[in-house]
């Protein structure tokens, strides 16, 4: 048997069954960098009774802009992309790998589910495949793109990964059949409508919606770039911005970061509240940023808030939160919701981030948005307020006199007199040492460039 033209009848089958992913992950990478593993990992099927061509699956290693990264690739050509034992085996070695060695990964999937002739030997590997990509949040970052139709359980690796791409037009995600959660729901939805990133607006679940895998590309690098931490030499000491002194509004508060350095994520969901990663004065930053008018609280933006802070913590990245907020929504739907032990779990993460936390009030920070957000006894390093803020126990008199009602002994015009603008004066939380300083808002670049360099390890 000649063993060489084998091989060579092997390879051409295996390039034609796979020349789609291939060219998606050649759209990807640089140039000819992608090294491919465990290819030639083939298992006869018993109910279609066929050989699944490197089960569907392309793995191997490359690098995006010179960083290296492992790339998990589903083959939706072979067994419409559907898993099956082996492919499971053959992606968690692959992760395997990128554990040994802390470089990051990346998934491209398109599956329909799983194969049916596997039975419950496809559940055992999906159950060892989503445990070993649940070992891997927050130790080396997991970059997943959804590059078609991703249904069953192989969309739990969203809600494990740290980045999801949706490529318009393109992605839907869904744990059941989009016919099967159709016809339950009693509705005709689109697979798009149903478990595209608008569909899917409130489940914190798309990171980015993207229009090709160039911008797909440019993403992954700049924020590997940001999360690799290095310093990288910035003469914006004396930077000021004059902008925020005539409308502090949160599109003016973007300029802090320092120009190109600047990330937005999950920016469909709760957006009230932006999660950002960038860079002030060359240092690598996550920043929670509550925009629009002030901010109440409620279970979606919590969570929001809560997730972002996870993975602050499990990237070791300074933390800024820039304050605007009231606190907890009062209405009846919020009080009976989740959002108490959300902020409970934010708290607790919130003690678990090692690296500089530093907190600046922009706007209100009232009540529960103060004690949580920005005040010194919550572990901030830094509190910062600018001079036009608002930190107070109520909002407005009127929100005093609402919980005071019915009480005797209460005088009305001193509560008016307690929470008049002027008493709810920054200076008043300065004086007791719980804010570090009152500022121009123009100067607070400087400040949190001079903050940083003090606190960084």
């Amino acid at each position: 048997m000649d063993k060489i033209n084998l091989l060579q009848k092997r390879k051409k089958q295996l390039l034609d069954a796979g020349k789609d992913i291939r060219k998606s992950i050649a759209d990807l990478i640089d140039g000819d960098s992608f090294v491919e593993l465990s290819c030639y990992s083939f298992s006869k099927n018993e109910f279609y009774g066929e050989n699944a061509e490197g089960e569907g699956v392309v793995t191997g290693f490359a690098t995006i802009y010179d960083y290296p990264f492992y790339i998990v690739a589903q083959n939706s050509a072979v067994l419409s992309g559907g898993l099956s034992k082996a492919a499971c085996d053959k992606i968690a070695k692959c992760l395997n790998q990128a554990e040994k060695t802390g470089t990051p990964v990346i998934y491209l999937l398109s599956s329909l589910g799983v194969q049916i002739g596997e039975g419950v030997s496809v559940l055992e590997g999906l159950a060892s495949l989503i445990l070993k990509a649940s070992q891997l949040k927050g130790s080396i970052p997991q970059y997943l793109i959804v590059n078609g139709e991703v249904y069953g359980q192989l969309s739990l690796l969203a809600g494990l990964c740290d980045f999801n791409f949706f490529i318009e037009k393109k992605s839907a995600l869904a744990a059941n059949s989009p016919l099967v959660i159709s016809a339950k729901s009693g509705k005709n939805t689109s697979k798009f409508d149903l478990g595209g990133a608008k569909g899917l607006d409130k489940a914190n679940l798309a990171t980015f919606t993207v229009k090709s895998f160039e911008e797909i590309k440019t993403k992954l690098s700049e924020i590997n770039e940001i999360l690799s931490k290095p310093l990288i030499d910035c003469d914006e000491l004396n930077v000021q911005l004059p902008a925020l002194n005539k409308n502090c509004n949160e599109k003016a508060l973007l300029e802090i970061f320092d120009k190109g350095c600047a990330i937005e994520l999950g920016a469909g969901y709760s957006p009230e509240v932006k999660c950002m990663l960038g860079r002030i004065g060359g240092i690598a930053v996550a920043a929670t940023l509550f925009n629009g008018n002030a901010v109440e609280l409620n279970a979606h933006n919590v969570r929001k808030i809560k997730d972002f802070a996870e993975f602050v913590s499990c990237y070791e990245l300074p933390y800024i939160t820039f304050v605007n907020t009231l606190g907890i929504r009062a209405d009846e739907q919020t009080n009976n919701s989740i959002v108490i032990k959300e902020i409970g779990e934010y708290v607790s993460i919130l003690d678990c981030i090692d690296a500089a936390k530093i907190s600046v009030v922009y706007g209100k920070a009232i009540g529960l948005g103060y004690t949580v957000f920005a005040a010194k006894s919550m572990g901030y390093d830094y509190s910062y307020a600018f001079a036009n803020a608002k930190i107070a126990l109520f909002d407005s008199v009127q929100g005093a006199e609402i919980e005071f009602a019915g009480k005797k002994k209460i005088d009305i015009s001193k509560l008016a007199e307690k929470y008049s603008e002027e008493n709810s004066d920054p200076v008043n939380a300065a004086r007791g040492g719980y804010i570090d300083n009152i500022i121009e808002p123009e100067f607070i670049k400087q400040y949190l460039i001079a903050s940083l360099q003090m606190l960084l390890k």
